[in-house]
């Protein structure tokens, strides 16, 4: 016999999940694997799903702007995430082809940033963000993850550090790969994200109003990570 919607939904609840939202450049993709890991709890890179969509539209050739055909190809979006073991960032799957690195170019960035705006897409994937959630428990990376999508998560964090310096952190993170840039184009276009994710209608980039604000401008992903932990206890034992 199959439990009713009341009990799925109690036993989904019962759950706990950490959130870590904020802009790009503050830390919060290194320090939610960081914590899954340690944790030893299923992870979720919100982000990526939309990268991951903003790569596929590409290849279909769907403008941004066709908000419907969007949502249909988000609806049945052939991705799959496998976690690396070994600590490395987790391998993500488009129709089978391996696109972890192609997901992550400011171009597909920018894709992403649009795509998140538009209401019928970001609909299409909140029923499959929720079903990341498993036990023992679930680490998420986004910028709405405590606000829309677990409204209910156990410890909801808002990760945020100066533009200044995440465009250093961003521009940095590049030359280390080899990748050629210029340090007042990143900051122009993290600007312009922000303003995207701050000011659209739906599921604006903010702080939920029960979240733990952490800047990071000064701190480094040590300092941020021992902060983090020191919050733990807490609120675990208030899930209990």
């Amino acid at each position: 016999m199959w439990p009713s919607l009341e009990l799925h939904t109690s036993l989904m609840s019962s759950i706990p999940v950490i959130t870590l939202d904020g802009p790009s450049g503050t830390g919060k993709g290194t320090l939610s694997q960081r914590l899954a890991q340690h944790l030893h709890w299923h992870f979720l890179d919100s982000g990526a799903l939309y990268r991951v969509l903003a790569l596929a539209a590409t290849q279909h050739t769907i403008h941004l702007t066709d908000e419907p055909a969007l949502a249909h190809l988000a609806q049945h979006l052939p991705v799959k995430f496998v976690v690396n073991q070994r600590g490395a960032h987790p391998l993500i799957f488009l129709d089978n082809q391996d696109v972890t690195h192609a997901i992550r170019t400011e171009k597909c960035g920018n894709d992403a940033s649009t795509l998140s705006a538009l209401p019928a897409v970001r609909q299409a994937l909140i029923d499959r963000q929720r079903a990341f959630r498993q036990a023992p428990g679930l680490v998420t990376d986004g910028r709405d993850m405590g606000t829309v999508i677990f409204p209910d998560a156990t410890l909801k964090l808002f990760l945020d550090a100066s533009p200044e310096e995440r465009a250093r952190r961003r521009h940095k993170q590049l030359q280390d790969k080899g990748v050629l840039t210029d340090l007042t184009t990143i900051q122009t276009e993290l600007q312009q994200r922000d303003d995207r994710d701050r000011q659209r209608a739906i599921a604006p980039l903010k702080p939920a109003a029960d979240a733990l604000i952490i800047d990071t401008t000064h701190l480094n992903i040590d300092e941020v990570f021992k902060q983090i932990l020191q919050t733990l206890p807490k609120f675990l034992t208030q899930n209990r």
